[in-house]
């Protein structure tokens, strides 16, 4: 692994009018999916490197991990102590992309629900935008194989936080995402504690707030085929309480003129 501000894949050029990439994917009994999700990245966008944030999976997803990076310069595995969460594991990911100097940073699942084949339509948007989200609810987005309270707990969630927050994006809960590293290291990044679907909530929310431009691109999104879902109603409570909180202070704000230029909710 190379040191310093410079990438440590073996491709110089980078991805066209963004620069140089690195794909965080979080693990945690993934084993069944690395290899493949893996696979399709490389093939999708060839200039990319992969970075797996492993959470000392017990199925050894950690040691697949490691395979993969000694065989493909491009690939790169971060060991985690432990099942920390999904928030955590990105955080972790952006501050080993920013250490090692890329240029942007994108968020994906390691199930194959976010599909590596459309990546490179979220970089080709990112090259005149701040932040890219992958949108299953923006016209052209939608669903594959998603049981009925999947569909119904994402579109109210979703409608519930373009209400409580007033940010008019369709998936503010969306997964599958292109970061800039200015619009990162802008907004304190490393301080966001939340998890599941508020910690991508919170990460649209201070972008938003910030004043950075966020596009939306229409993505399918299928359910997993292999392994079990990390979804709970804790992560549905959690994001549903700190949505609310958020919502109530920016009114706080608004109504005493105050405003946090970093994007902090």
């Amino acid at each position: 692994m190379s040191e310093g501000n410079t990438p440590v894949g073996d491709v110089t050029e980078g991805y066209p009018g963004v620069g140089q990439v690195l794909v965080v994917v979080p693990t945690y009994n993934e084993a069944d999916n690395l290899e493949v999700i893996t696979g399709r990245i490389r093939r999708a966008v060839p200039a990319a490197d992969i970075l797996v944030a492993d959470d000392n999976s017990p199925d050894g997803t950690g040691e697949i991990a490691d395979r993969l990076a000694a065989a493909d310069s491009h690939i790169h595995v971060l060991h985690r102590p432990g099942k920390a969460g999904l928030g955590a594991a990105y955080v972790q990911g952006f501050r080993w992309a920013i250490d090692h100097g890329y240029d942007a940073v994108v968020e994906m699942d390691a199930d194959g629900s976010h599909a590596p084949e459309q990546l490179p339509s979220l970089l080709d948007a990112a090259r005149s935008a701040d932040a890219v989200i992958g949108s299953r609810w923006t016209p052209g987005g939608k669903v594959v194989n998603w049981p009925w309270h999947r569909f119904v707990i994402s579109r109210v969630g979703n409608t519930y936080v373009k209400l409580a927050l007033g940010m008019p994006h369709g998936d503010a809960t969306g997964g599958y995402r292109v970061y800039k590293v200015p619009v990162l290291e802008k907004i304190d990044f490393e301080s966001v504690a939340s998890q599941g679907y508020s910690f991508q909530v919170e990460l649209t929310w201070r972008t938003h707030r910030a004043g950075f431009r966020i596009v939306e691109v229409p993505i399918t999104f299928a359910e997993r085929e292999r392994g079990a879902s990390k979804m709970s109603s804790s992560i549905v409570r959690e994001a549903l309480m700190r949505v609310t909180v958020w919502g109530l202070r920016s009114r706080r704000d608004a109504l005493f003129g105050r405003r946090d230029t970093a994007g902090k909710p």
